[in-house]
């Protein structure tokens, strides 16, 4: 049965499937509708996305979707390691500006269930990193949007790996939490 840890906002859950090894390697269900809905999570994944990542030390994010295009995201990864961050950005809720980051790694198998409301983002901590995450709204690049991913308001305590991150241009030029105007309200589903 799978293993769902609730993080330090309780929205935020770690997700660690079942692995059946022996000698071959091992067997995983990495995503079993029973097992989230048990769990109160009913989601109606639509898209599987992967990425790679050449250095250690890339950044992606924090990115997130406004509605009514607003995405719950389920991440993975493929191969090597990543630090997962997710920044509570649900105006009146009692955790806004917040953020939860999780250790995810292919060693592992373990998950992170980021609902929508949530800026998300990871640095990867391995070279040749992949990652995989399932969403459950489409891609819709004129309601997609940022966070700085390093903003001083929110204080993420990203790891030092000794070199400059890897950004794209659009997540370098991302805004700080300071007057933005949330889409998100706590409590709307």
């Amino acid at each position: 049965m799978t293993l769902f840890r609730h993080l330090a906002i309780p929205e935020l859950i770690e997700v660690v499937p079942p692995r059946y090894g022996d000698d071959r390697g091992f067997f995983s269900e990495v995503w079993k509708r029973s097992d989230f809905e048990a769990e109160g999570i009913h989601i109606d994944w639509i898209q599987d996305n992967h990425s790679r990542s050449a250095a250690a030390g890339t950044v992606r994010g924090l990115h997130f979707q406004a509605p009514p295009f607003a995405q719950a995201k389920l991440i993975r990864v493929l191969r090597g390691a990543i630090l997962d961050v997710a920044v509570d950005i649900r105006t009146g809720s009692p955790s806004y500006g917040e953020w939860v980051a999780l250790t995810l790694s292919a060693e592992a198998g373990n998950q992170m269930f980021v609902p929508a409301g949530f800026a998300h983002g990871f640095m990867t901590l391995t070279p040749d990193c992949e990652v995989a995450y399932k969403v459950d709204m489409a891609y819709a690049p004129e309601h997609e949007a940022a966070i700085m991913w390093n903003d001083p308001a929110i204080g993420i305590d990203w790891p030092d790996l000794g070199t400059t991150p890897a950004l794209s241009w659009k997540d370098a030029a991302a805004p700080g939490i300071a007057g933005f105007a949330s889409p998100f309200r706590y409590g709307e589903a």
